[in-house]
């Protein structure tokens, strides 16, 4: 198993739910309105009046098979669209309750 840790421009939340759910993939945990500012490049998010849009975060933990499809959509949404911002990150899962 794997956690996939995703943090995102609010604008992707519906499309992220769907891709999970489109791939059978049901339990997440979710962070709503979150600030941030990419390492790299783009404007942060930090819900201000300077700074007005926010990031979510999504945290679900996947069966190894699932990691290369969400992956693979997920960069393929970051390309489309840079300047919203989208990151990912797979974490290996040891043990779960």
């Amino acid at each position: 198993m794997k956690a996939i840790f995703i943090a995102y421009n609010q604008a992707y939340n519906q499309e992220i739910v769907e891709l999970l759910e489109g791939l059978g993939q049901r339990g997440y945990t979710a962070w709503n309105e979150i600030g941030g500012r990419g390492s790299i490049d783009g404007e942060p998010h930090l819900g201000s009046h300077a700074w007005p849009t926010q990031n979510h975060a999504l945290l679900t933990v996947v069966d190894d098979a699932l990691v290369d499809p969400i992956m693979a959509h997920l960069r393929d949404t970051d390309a489309a669209n840079k300047a919203l911002g989208l990151r990912a990150y797979v974490l290996p899962v040891e043990q779960a309750i």
